[in-house]
């Protein structure tokens, strides 16, 4: 298939290196969320689908792990030159199926064809090593394998950034893979899939079967899929834990956030604010490390909170892909019904409205059922709903804290830890208090916490393993110890 074709609005299931239709004929329709207009439509795998993938990936596992790392580097790094080649045209897609502004889409592919280039390197990297011995006439060699074939399931709100997380390191190391993107956002990953089919990924190799529950379900349980990995809510994580045990699969899961954002009273207030705002609202709040409560010093407070409220009005909301515009719609009407549900209930309790809680106004043509104006707390007791879940929405808390309290303790209540924020202009004092912390990221100063070369995941109920980094590639593979006597010492 040519870059023209590249761009499917009316996609199947990838299965054994063709577009092929479910099973049972099911598809679905793909809306704009700003507007409701149809933007193409999908087909939707169930168990069957799954199981002819399974058969695909087992015979495109042996077909691509005797390849040599140079030779699958070289076809995942074609791939990533088609990615760069076609993300305008991809980038369009994913605001109008997700919503995000056409400039956060652009970041989030590109970002993903370096995940691609990242891997297709590192995999020729990987090297095994000969241990010492007790005896002289023995050698132990320690070599890297690939796990096999490796499910992935990936999330609506960065689906394309996240697949590139999960298929990057599984590809490099030699797995096969099979991926459940989700149905509310398929297109852009189809645009994506097809650029390492244009590559010469060989058939089998990647399968892309978009679905619900019955298609997770059966790849999580399914005796022929080796190893699992996940972006996902607790509970479904807690379900394909379940599910995996039966045949001791491999499992890799990166799941919800509560994050933290500690503003320490010496601070630069504007600097903190913006950072705070950034990552509070960019993609509708729908971010598992996005800010989701700041805790902010007494005596710094009332001047942070005017100055976090003042760039959540600044935010234009309207269709992303209309120039000026920095803030898009949810992507299903559930955020919304979620982040009011947390206003009415901190809000009862005490906490004062700064800015937005509400429905904008909107140009013509857009729903306004599907927007909502970034919303900033204050006052929030620690007690509140929002305080203690996450919201995943346009929805941020503000709780006080004073000189005579710990903020490391304060931040680390609640079952969650995926990410946190530190800001302070002390940097030794702000390091201390992320290095109490109890999350798998800490930002000092900087509000994102995700680095290609560095490990990202969670402590508590975010997950466990690692994705990114070196440690992402050695979470596809596995130790084989082979151990040798020779004839002579």
């Amino acid at each position: 298939m040519t870059a023209e074709t590249a761009m499917r609005t009316e996609r199947g299931l990838c299965i054994g290196g063709a577009w092929v239709d479910a099973a049972d004929g099911a598809t679905v329709e793909v809306r704009d969320p700003a507007t409701g207009e149809l933007v193409g439509t999908s087909a939707v795998a169930g168990a069957a689908d799954v199981d002819r993938a399974v058969l695909a990936a087992r015979a495109g596992f042996s077909r691509w792990s005797a390849l040599t790392a140079d030779e699958r580097c070289d076809v995942l790094l074609r791939a990533a030159a088609l990615v760069d080649e076609r993300t305008p045209a991809m980038a369009e897609l994913l605001t109008r199926e997700q919503g995000k502004t056409v400039a956060d889409s652009v970041k989030e592919i590109s970002f993903g064809a370096q995940v691609i280039r990242y891997y297709a390197e590192q995999g020729r990297r990987v090297s095994g090593s000969i241990r010492p011995t007790a005896r002289r006439d023995i050698r132990s060699l320690v070599t890297w394998e690939p796990l096999g074939v490796v499910a992935a399931i990936v999330p609506w709100n960065y689906p394309v950034d996240l697949y590139a997380w999960k298929v990057g390191p599984a590809l490099a190391a030699g797995n096969a893979v099979i991926v459940k993107p989700p149905v509310e956002t398929p297109l852009a990953v189809a645009a994506f899939v097809q650029c390492f089919l244009d590559a010469g990924l060989p058939e089998g190799v990647l399968s892309d079967l978009p679905g619900a529950l019955a298609a997770g379900s059966r790849l999580s349980e399914h005796p022929d899929v080796d190893a699992i990995t996940a972006t996902a809510s607790t509970a479904t994580g807690q379900a394909i834990m379940r599910s995996a045990a039966a045949s001791m699969k491999r499992v890799t899961l990166e799941l919800g956030g509560h994050s933290p954002f500690i503003v320490l009273d010496d601070a630069d207030i504007a600097e903190a604010a913006a950072a705070a705002a950034r990552r509070s609202f960019s993609n509708a709040g729908q971010i598992c490390i996005a800010v989701n409560r700041i805790l902010v010093a007494d005596r710094i407070a009332d001047d942070f909170v005017e100055a976090v409220a003042a760039e959540a009005r600044a935010i234009r909301l309207g269709h992303g892909v209309e120039p000026g515009i920095t803030g898009g719609p949810v992507t299903t009407a559930a955020v919304i019904e979620k982040s009011r549900r947390h206003i009415d209930e901190a809000v009862a309790a005490g906490a004062a409205l700064r800015a937005g809680g509400r429905a904008p106004e909107l140009a013509a043509g857009l729903r306004s059922e599907m927007f909502f104006e970034p919303t900033v707390l204050d006052r929030v007791p620690a007690d509140a709903l929002v305080m203690r879940e996450e919201t995943f929405g346009p929805l941020v808390a503000v709780h006080r804290f004073g000189a005579d309290d710990d903020v490391a303790a304060i931040a680390n209540r609640g079952d969650y830890g995926l990410a946190a924020y530190v800001f302070g202009d002390d940097l030794d004092r702000a390091w201390g208090v992320a290095e109490r912390i109890h999350a798998g990221g800490v930002g000092v100063n900087v509000n994102d916490v995700s680095e290609l070369q560095a490990p990202f995941g969670g402590w508590k109920m975010s997950g466990f393993g690692r994705e990114l980094g070196t440690e992402g590639l050695e979470g596809m593979m596995q130790q084989r110890h082979i151990r040798i006597r020779r004839r002579t010492a």
